[in-house]
């Protein structure tokens, strides 16, 4: 998960008076997408002659970019004179939507573009997409072997509105060296935030002086691990069934079961048990990496990095509840593929449903889950040989396996739809540090942040309609 500028919260509220009003599609009320007409056959390609050429903007880079462009090769090698993908990198996350809503006003949108979670909601608003439910529709192509609860996020109405690719979820790493040293047992890892700040307390390690030298727990001041405790707690983000039954109108973070999350974080923080490394992502990975923090929260995109860049044994374990008990389960992150319609030929958009196709089928899937370690988004890509292989090599992943297996889709599993999501998890982040800093109460931060959405969430739900 990247975390997103403030930047794109604005762009967001100020820009979809343009973009929301640009295609004739139809939409259902809680934003499902075009209609299956605009979803064309296969024909399309046989029409067209020649080769077609789809744009792809993707945000990929590294490691994760090498082995798209494998991806990407491959196809165009099976597809020679039919079909061309070209991909080309348009920045993170929140810099390829900025550009794209700048295509849209400039009507040259690309074909295909990947968009991160909690940019769906403006995805749909948007009206520029075919949604991958109309294809599927129209193929008679089933989607089943997508994993429900991926398959659960980017579904709105039971309707798939973009295909997913690069999926990640949530995980409790683990330093098993420090928990050896500390008479623990790192295969009874904590299972709720009590049990977690327990083992903080013992795993926190003062040198002669009394100065801390390693903290039972930190994670960066991220709001994404909000979210993830509220569904893991089956709670929900904001209204409407989290902004599934009908368009969310009320963030809902400000519960009961909001505020114990952020005390709970600040009262580890407050009581020298856990490390404040602010909201720097990269500060707080460095710390666990060093083993200065024994326990840590962070996506399953950092598990091989972590096991090749720690100088300890990295454990894992699944997500902590916020109470024994708790039905809920992780949300998912990462992004999708959505196929852009007004402007472009029928010959693209089925040339860009055919590479979504490939590129989340399960030999494909297997070498993505291998080659960058997201969780693949084709359950029988598990099944693949190598991909066993690679799952015996790093057997912590096989805690995001069984995690995702035991959890039930639900609308607080699929997480928060709502236009404003970046600004949203902005705001809880400084909830978070206003606890810590002793300003305000959980309960009274998490209100106010609530409060100070309010307008952004209304702005931008009445420029889409």
């Amino acid at each position: 998960m990247k975390k997103s500028a403030r930047a794109l919260a604005a762009l967001l509220v100020a820009g979809l008076t343009l973009t929301a009003c640009s295609s004739g599609d139809s939409t259902s009320g809680s934003g499902g997408g075009s209609t299956d007409a605009a979803a064309p056959g296969a024909q399309a390609l046989d029409q067209a002659g020649g080769v077609t050429t789809v744009e792809f903007w993707h945000s990929m880079t590294g490691k994760n970019a090498d082995v798209l462009t494998g991806l990407v090769d491959q196809f165009n090698a099976a597809h020679q004179g039919k079909i061309q993908i070209k991909a080309e990198f348009q920045g993170k996350y929140d810099e390829l939507v900025a550009k794209y809503k700048a295509s849209v006003q400039q009507k040259g949108t690309p074909a295909l573009v990947q968009v991160y979670d909690i940019g769906t909601r403006f995805m749909i608003d948007s009206k520029q997409t075919v949604p991958a439910q109309a294809f599927a529709d129209k193929d008679g192509y089933a989607l089943d072997d997508l994993d429900p609860n991926i398959r659960n996020y980017y579904s709105v109405g039971g309707k798939l509105a973009a295909m997913p690719f690069n999926s990640s979820m949530p995980l409790l790493y683990l330093n098993t060296d420090a928990f050896k040293e500390a008479g623990l047992d790192p295969a009874k890892p904590p299972t709720t935030l009590a049990e977690l700040g327990d083992l903080a307390q013992k795993l926190t390690k003062k040198d002669a002086n009394g100065q801390t030298v390693r903290y039972g727990f930190g994670a960066a001041i991220y709001g994404w691990f909000v979210e993830q405790l509220l569904a893991e707690s089956g709670t929900m983000y904001c209204d409407q069934d989290n902004g599934r039954s009908n368009k969310a109108g009320k963030a809902v973070f400000d519960s009961a079961q909001g505020a114990q999350i952020v005390q709970w974080w600040a009262d580890l923080v407050k009581n020298g048990y856990a490390a404040n490394t602010g909201r720097v992502t990269d500060d707080a990975q460095a710390a666990f990496k060093s083993g200065t923090v024994a326990m840590h929260l962070e996506s399953t995109g950092v598990l091989r990095g972590y096991t090749e860049a720690a100088k300890f044994t990295v454990g894992t374990a699944a997500f902590p509840k916020v109470n024994a008990g708790d039905q809920g389960g992780p949300v998912i992150g990462g992004a999708s593929l959505w196929i852009s319609g007004p402007g472009h030929s029928d010959a693209e958009k089925r040339a860009a449903w055919e590479f979504e196709k490939f590129l989340t089928s399960p030999e494909q899937q297997a070498a993505w889950h291998t080659g960058t370690g997201y969780f693949p988004v084709n359950r029988k890509s598990l099944d693949d040989p190598k991909d066993k292989e690679w799952v015996a090599k790093y057997p912590q992943f096989q805690t995001a396996i069984d995690q995702l297996k035991a959890t039930k889709p639900s609308s607080a599993t699929a997480g928060c739809l709502l236009g404003v999501m970046p600004q949203a998890r902005k705001g809880v982040e400084t909830a978070i540090e206003q606890t810590i800093k002793g300003s305000k109460t959980a309960q009274q931060a998490l209100t106010d942040a609530a409060k100070e959405l309010q307008p952004a969430i209304d702005s931008y739900n009445s420029s889409v309609g």
